[in-house]
């Protein structure tokens, strides 16, 4: 019954089989325990035909945490109909839920793939851009100045959020609303401390 099950699938639907098992494992484990041959033990397919989708290990670990990324950043997409700043709770306040939910893929995407090759780190940076994209658009809507050390400062704020949501959210029973409190006050702060000519100086 399952091998004529597995013969049905399509290739886009054994390709996308293997992805969702690779983001399983890469919620109770390191990247770099996931390889070609646990993958295919697991999915009951053979070496050969992972090599075909994925090319090798690398391509097989950029497509499982390009998977991972984008269902975290769906998870936690802002809803433009909010207000700025009912918007910029929201989606922490989602963040916040995310990291709960999914810990170990959460911790995997932002710890565990630190010493991963170029090109999964390049995904991993993507997620971060735009997540800064989305927290300096709901502060340019407030009305702080489109200035570069907004951009720098707000960019840095993502990796401290981080930190702050691998020791808060993970494995504690700290409030998620004091999370969400923490984190809001922490981007005012960097917001705050923009200096008016952008730090460029004044004449």
């Amino acid at each position: 019954m399952d091998t004529d099950r597995r013969t049905r699938l399509t290739p886009d639907e054994r390709r996308a089989q293997l992805v969702a098992l690779g983001v399983v494992h890469l919620a109770d484990h390191p990247l770099d325990s996931l390889t070609i041959e646990e993958l295919s033990a697991q999915a009951g397919v053979s070496r050969a035909l992972l090599f075909h989708y994925f090319g090798s290990k690398q391509g097989l670990h950029t497509e499982v945490v390009r998977t991972a990324r984008d269902s975290m950043l769906r998870a936690t997409e802002p809803i433009p109909e909010l207000p700025p700043r009912e918007r910029l709770r929201d989606t922490l306040a989602r963040i916040v839920a995310f990291v709960r939910d999914h810990s170990g893929t959460f911790y995997s995407l932002v710890r565990g793939v630190a010493s991963g090759d170029r090109e999964v780190r390049a995904v991993v940076e993507e997620a971060r851009a735009e997540q800064a994209e989305r927290i300096i658009a709901v502060f340019l809507e407030l009305g702080a100045a489109d200035e570069p050390m907004l951009h720098i400062g707000l960019r840095s704020w993502i990796a401290f959020a981080e930190d702050v949501l691998v020791a808060s959210a993970i494995g504690t029973d700290l409030p998620s609303e004091s999370i969400v409190d923490f984190l809001e006050r922490s981007a005012d702060g960097v917001v705050a401390a923009v200096p008016a000519d952008g730090g460029r100086g004044r004449p």
